[in-house]
């Protein structure tokens, strides 16, 4: 019963299944997760991301080892805990297109893995899974904040380009 429980954790509830974008299905539990925690004051966040990506660890270490210890593409535990990083701290989150826009930064950076991101898939296990993950959105995070910040003294400015 641990395991069928670990196994739906692991894949998003079955949204990792899908025969296309996996990764991009399962990340889509973060977006109301994420939009949950932008309304908590950012040292809550902090901490609830904190325990849902330490938790995240064992559960995709696990439903790895399915999979001969490979990060399957099934596997998007890692990914949906990893997103709400990305609107970290960000108030201006709370309007749904800057979660979108948070959201396809994320994907396009969690797809593509450039420089340092693909370096943490070498690590092993559930830490080397999940990782990956956390780097993508922490340099997402990067990308939308400065969105968001141009965007604001934009506004502040009063200029209309």
């Amino acid at each position: 019963m641990l395991d069928t429980f670990n196994f739906w954790l692991a894949t998003g509830f079955g949204l990792g299944l899908a025969p296309i974008a996996p990764g991009t299905f399962g990340s889509l539990i973060g977006l109301p997760l994420a939009w949950w925690l932008v309304s908590r004051p950012t040292g809550q966040q902090a901490g609830i991301i904190a325990l849902l990506l330490v938790a995240a660890v064992p559960v995709c270490h696990i439903a790895a080892w399915h999979y001969d210890g490979l990060d399957h593409s099934s596997i998007v535990a890692d990914e949906y805990v990893a997103f709400p990083l990305v609107v970290l701290g960000l108030k201006a989150a709370r309007h749904p297109l800057i979660l979108v826009l948070a959201f396809g930064v994320y994907r396009f950076f969690d797809g593509l893995k450039p420089p340092p991101i693909h370096l943490a898939e070498y690590a092993t296990g559930g830490v080397g899974i999940v990782l990956d993950d956390v780097i993508a959105a922490l340099v997402s995070w990067l990308v939308v904040a400065l969105i968001v910040a141009l965007g604001q003294r934009r506004q502040l400015s009063g200029w209309r380009g």
